[in-house]
């Protein structure tokens, strides 16, 4: 389904190990496994819903190391980072669950959900991966997640016009992420509900949030807006929010932190906190 043209960055090596390791997992355990257990799942919690609200929402992000930075020197128990994150009053949760550059895992995904989906008010999980098939929005589903993030720059129009229809045909919601004004433009004429502006460049992963202020003004009105990467401190928050942007997902500078709750709470703005 994928429609990437190979220019040799980090990007195209991802996708390529994804490939590679879809193709195994499809023989291992086969789409008909996925979807009973898909099936057997409680409805979804509503990603967009949990955005909706007032100010700018946190999506408070479960990693395990990145291309750029290598693994990182924490522990990382996903309910233990899920239980802090929530009590912070995070809005949705996100796992990276690529495993040769991320060192995340399906079972990250679980473990997340069940911490999530358990508490009186229900938190929205995304699963943060390199999708390319519509087998990965089955597995999405049957492990717990709610969301699924579909990454531009590795779909062509017709791959991400019918993977946003199977993540909505499952119940769940879809993220689209893009990188620049072609992007942006290709999203919205896809009707994506969510639309996530990553603010690191793919090529070489530089950072600048002001890809955020050019992009988010082209977003369609109906499409709630998420700023991506290199989002650390209140300040930084309160710049995508007049850029509108309706809702933030940080990774790194929550994982990090010594006291996540508290580093969940400073982004909010609120110091006395407001647990999900």
């Amino acid at each position: 389904m994928i429609a990437h043209r190979a220019t040799g960055t980090i990007l195209d090596r991802i996708l390529e190990r994804t490939a590679a390791d879809l193709s195994e997992r499809k023989t291992r355990v086969p789409l008909a496994q996925l979807e009973q257990r898909a099936a057997n799942r409680p409805n979804p919690i509503s990603l967009r819903a949990a955005l909706e609200g007032p100010g700018v929402s946190v999506i408070a992000e479960i990693k395990r190391a990145s291309p750029s930075r290598g693994i990182f020197p924490v522990d990382v128990r996903p309910a233990d980072v899920a239980n802090a994150y929530l009590l912070g009053g995070a809005a949705a949760l996100s796992v990276l669950t690529d495993e040769p550059f991320f060192r995340g895992s399906l079972a990250d995904l679980e473990a997340t959900a069940a911490i999530a989906h358990e508490r009186p008010k229900q938190a929205p999980v995304l699963r943060k991966d390199f999708v390319l098939d519509e087998y990965q929005i089955v597995e999405a589903r049957a492990h717990g997640a709610d969301a699924v993030l579909l990454i531009a720059a590795a779909l062509d129009d017709a791959a991400l016009g019918a993977l946003l229809a199977a993540t909505a045909a499952y119940g769940l919601d879809g993220l689209v992420e893009v990188h620049d004004e072609v992007e942006m433009d290709r999203a919205a004429a896809a009707g994506a509900p969510l639309i996530g502006i990553n603010n690191r460049d793919l090529r070489t992963f530089d950072l600048d949030l002001a890809v955020s202020e050019q992009l988010a003004p082209r977003a369609p009105t109906s499409a709630i807006v998420v700023g991506e990467s290199g989002i650390f401190t209140a300040d930084d928050v309160a710049r995508l929010e007049r850029a509108g942007v309706s809702a933030v997902l940080v990774g790194e500078a929550l994982i990090l932190a010594p006291d996540r709750a508290a580093a969940v709470r400073a982004l909010c703005g609120n110091q006395g906190g407001s647990p999900a």
